[in-house]
């Protein structure tokens, strides 16, 4: 077998730090217990479902010679850094990457599952995995101890007559799910949920895996009291990092003639934005795209930004993103276009916009957030993007 060491896999292209690693003890510990069922595995019936970095995917194929793997990442830059890993390891061609659906599942017999924090998202996989897996598949789903909890036996059990919690090794522990309930016996399919909120005229549709699901997060709805002050003249909008939609959608609504081009890496957040589009009649003016950041968006081709960037990375608070997300912004602005922001008043963004982007001001502010307007500059020198 190939040599392989967790140690050697990266994050890259996503951040990197020292207090961010690519692979840890639950990705160890789910390998591990699937040892027995990996050796056995036939050709092609082994899938991976939420492997961060890669080291679920080429840690079967690397230690346990398993061929065929199929894998389903929603972060499209853990898609890239798997691919990073593989080629950088000499495991290039020894996977392929699916959506979550059929082509992912079908047949599966092993199912390597990196634990999601929202209990919405572990119920929406659970189901597609029952759903298109073999009826004999057993899946083995592992997370630290310390974001687990009795609500995930319970939502397994919804979909599997079989779960067992599994001895803790090093803060992780492995959840095993077998036996498919059949579909009888099955709860009725609630992907994608549903809300309609009459205050802000749309309807948000959402998958499982989705920040704040169905609702309208605090920052964005501050955010969005701004909306008739955002530059005005405006014919292109980016939301970047879009979530659900509501912000490209309520810019869609409130301005019929601006073409709004939506964003996000991940595949939940982009299924459910256009969802939402369409569920709001806007789906011909809003184009929705799976991208990191705005890496397939042209430069200075925009007028208008709107922003509610995340402040974690995982479960560790990191500005990396952000950071990320304000420089792309600048590049895809035109001379004198706007970005707009929400972000939470304690992180201090302000110089961090006006170096990256341009000239920024407070347009907003209550007890918790702050919202800015930075103006792209005429002409800016080449900033650096690290964290």
């Amino acid at each position: 077998m190939t040599t392989f060491s967790f140690d050697d896999l990266r994050r890259f292209p996503d951040v990197e730090a020292v207090n961010l690693v690519a692979a840890d003890a639950t990705d160890r510990l789910i390998l591990d217990e699937a040892a027995a069922d990996l050796a056995t595995a036939p050709a092609g019936t082994v899938c991976v479902v939420g492997d961060r970095y890669g080291a679920l995917t080429l840690g079967a194929v690397a230690l346990h010679g398993v061929t065929g793997v199929r894998t389903h990442q929603d972060r499209l830059v853990g898609e890239q850094a798997l691919t990073a890993n593989a080629e950088r390891l000499g495991l290039s061609g020894t996977f392929t990457t699916h959506l979550l659906d059929d082509g992912a599942l079908a047949g599966a017999r092993v199912v390597l599952w990196q634990l999601p924090a929202s209990l919405d998202e572990l119920d929406e996989v659970a189901e597609a995995i029952a759903t298109h897996a073999h009826p004999e598949v057993r899946v083995y789903a592992g997370g630290r101890v310390k974001h687990m909890t009795h609500g995930m036996n319970d939502v397994l059990g919804r979909w599997f007559s079989d779960v067992q919690a599994r001895l803790a090794r090093q803060k992780s522990r492995v959840l095993v799910a077998a036996a498919p309930r059949p579909a009888g016996d099955r709860p009725a399919p609630d992907w994608p949920a549903a809300e309609r909120h009459d205050d802000l005229g749309l309807t948000v549709l959402a998958h499982g895996g989705v920040f704040a699901g169905t609702g309208v997060d605090i920052g964005t709805r501050f955010l969005l009291a701004s909306e008739d002050q955002m530059a005005p003249a405006a014919e292109t909008a980016l939301d970047l990092g879009c979530g659900t939609g509501v912000l490209a959608v309520s810019l869609a609504q409130a301005r019929p003639a601006l073409r709004v081009t939506a964003t996000d890496e991940s595949a939940a957040a982009v299924a459910s934005a256009r969802a939402t589009a369409e569920a709001n009649g806007v789906a011909d003016r809003v184009t929705v795209a799976r991208d990191v950041a705005a890496a397939g968006v042209p430069d200075a081709s925009v007028d208008l930004v709107v922003l509610n960037p995340p402040f974690h990375v995982g479960t560790t608070v990191h500005s990396g993103i952000a950071r990320r997300l304000f420089a792309d912004a600048a590049r895809v602005l035109r001379p004198g276009g706007e970005l707009w922001v929400v972000w939470n008043s304690h992180l201090q963004y302000r110089p961090v916009l006006t170096t990256l982007v341009g000239p920024t001001r407070q347009a907003d502010r209550n007890a918790k957030f702050t919202v800015t307007v930075s103006t792209k500059a005429v002409s800016t020198k080449a900033v650096s993007t690290k964290a």
